[in-house]
């Protein structure tokens, strides 16, 4: 039987929660780089590690906890356009985990409290849209189908 046949492409309403992981995946690479370039700048670098070691141990967690997350943006954009029927369960997933890093930034990272705000019902919204969404759609049930 025909694979288009039996298994709905990409488009429609999907291509909003493709939207939305790219978006956060772009964002992702950037706070990655943000944290990186004090590597590559040598008065950062220097300032960097003149201070006492929690600042480095702090530095470290966020670089690898922002690594992390774009690997994970990335595998799930990978698998999200193979159609996989892992999907679904890692969408939702991928959508808690940065929700809970935008709770973290509102809690506690020294950013303006208007861009916290926003980043935060940014990821609420996101999280109330697509996690029901992904749970009960039958064109979700009948896209992501393949191993």
């Amino acid at each position: 039987m025909n694979e288009s046949v039996t298994a709905p492409r990409l488009g429609g309403w999907l291509l909003l929660p493709l939207a939305w992981l790219i978006m956060m995946m772009l964002t992702s690479a950037m706070v990655l780089a943000m944290y990186l370039s004090p590597l590559f700048n040598p008065v950062w670098r220097v300032t960097l590690f003149s201070h006492d070691g929690m600042l480095v141990t702090n530095w470290a967690v966020s670089l690898l906890t922002a690594l992390a997350v774009w690997l994970y943006s990335l595998w799930v954009c990978w698998i999200f356009c193979k159609r996989s029927r892992r999907l679904p369960r890692h969408y939702i997933i991928w959508l808690l985990v940065t929700l809970l890093l935008a709770l973290k930034t509102f809690a506690f990272t020294p950013v303006s409290d208007g861009k916290a705000a926003q980043t935060l019902l940014l990821a609420l919204l996101a999280a109330a849209v697509f996690v029901p969404y992904f749970k009960r759609s039958q064109r979700v049930k009948s896209t992501f189908i393949q191993p």
